[in-house]
């Protein structure tokens, strides 16, 4: 029996010398059907994610949940704890006096979101990925201090002639391709 060989993919490396050249090349590689690209920089690009075609964020979303979950989490033990476990009348307050809770209510609230924000981007982001075969390539080490680079994948058997020749006419000053294990 034959030993499953796993199938090796390949990424055309483009390096930039701005960003608009980096977002601009980016929005017509995407206008031209490439899919799955990814854009790599030392800070954030303004425009940079709808040039990706990338949905709207879903960061409020989580955090909304996580807020609420403190909230109920908070309301339904502070409940449970001065009402029924545990009821004490200090200074004639009443059993459930929700103004009294409302600290505790919020600051779980907001631990609720926080851990919620922190959780769900490691989630939406697939993170930890300690490892990309296009962190193997030696220019690439640029992208961390002042490097633009645009990452395009190339679809599995094709050769990536068209693709470098694209991303050249669009004004790349370097143009690689790396092969590697798809995780």
């Amino acid at each position: 029996m034959a030993a499953a060989t796993t199938p090796l993919y390949s990424w055309v490396l483009a390096e930039f010398a701005t960003p608009d050249a980096l977002v601009s090349a980016t929005r017509q590689m995407r206008e031209k059907g490439f899919e799955g690209m990814d854009t790599y920089s030392p800070y954030p690009l303004h425009g940079g994610s709808e040039a990706l075609g990338l949905p709207p964020s879903r960061v409020p979303f989580i955090a909304l949940c996580g807020g609420l979950t403190g909230l109920v989490t908070a309301l339904a033990m502070q409940t449970w704890m001065n009402t029924l476990d545990y009821p004490l009348n200090i200074g004639g307050r009443p059993l459930l006096s929700l103004p009294a809770w409302v600290p505790i209510t919020f600051e779980l609230s907001v631990l609720f979101a926080a851990f919620g924000i922190f959780f769900g981007l490691l989630g939406l982001s697939r993170l930890p990925q300690p490892y990309h075969p296009v962190f193997e390539s030696e220019a690439f080490r640029s992208a961390s201090t002042h490097g633009y680079w645009l990452s395009v994948p190339n679809a599995v058997g094709q050769d990536a002639t068209a693709i470098t020749d694209q991303l050249t006419a669009l004004g790349a000053t370097q143009v690689t391709v790396v092969t590697g294990e798809k995780e």
